[in-house]
């Protein structure tokens, strides 16, 4: 398979992004989730050649100055363990090395990948409200 990858949601529609946020309780729908590529700072989409749909993503937020996070960053599962996580984080870390500070939240099993990207474990504190991942009350546009 041949992966586009890009840095715009030109030409990106809402049902392209359908099987995302696997085990989420309450997932973001389509229409949130293009909102979510469209107001980060940064994203880097990966997408099949052939079809155009989108099989990975990752985002940064950033103050533009001196700190970025990565809050997501997601492959769908029948495309995972063939690199294509790998070349989203690169290329995202790529984009933010000019940043002091490039911070992520991830679980403990996910740090031995991370790490292999250069990245460093450290101690976080944040808030979770789960009742909210639907995105819906951020905007009423996204009905």
């Amino acid at each position: 398979m041949e992966i586009d990858y890009r840095t715009s949601t030109d030409g990106i529609e809402p049902n392209d992004l359908r099987g995302f946020f696997v085990g989420w309780p309450n997932p973001p729908n389509p229409q949130a989730h293009l909102k979510i590529h469209n107001s980060s700072s940064e994203c880097v989409l990966a997408v099949d050649h052939a079809t155009g749909r989108v099989i990975g993503y990752i985002t940064a937020i950033t103050d533009g100055v001196m700190s970025a996070f990565i809050p997501h960053l997601e492959v769908l599962p029948e495309f995972r363990g063939e690199g294509v996580g790998t070349e989203l984080t690169r290329r995202m870390l790529s984009r933010l090395e000019s940043y002091y500070s490039v911070d992520l939240s991830c679980d403990p099993e996910l740090q031995p990948f991370y790490e292999r990207l250069g990245m460093k474990p450290h101690t976080a504190m944040l808030i979770r409200n789960h009742h909210l991942q639907t995105a819906e009350t951020i905007d009423s546009d996204l009905a």
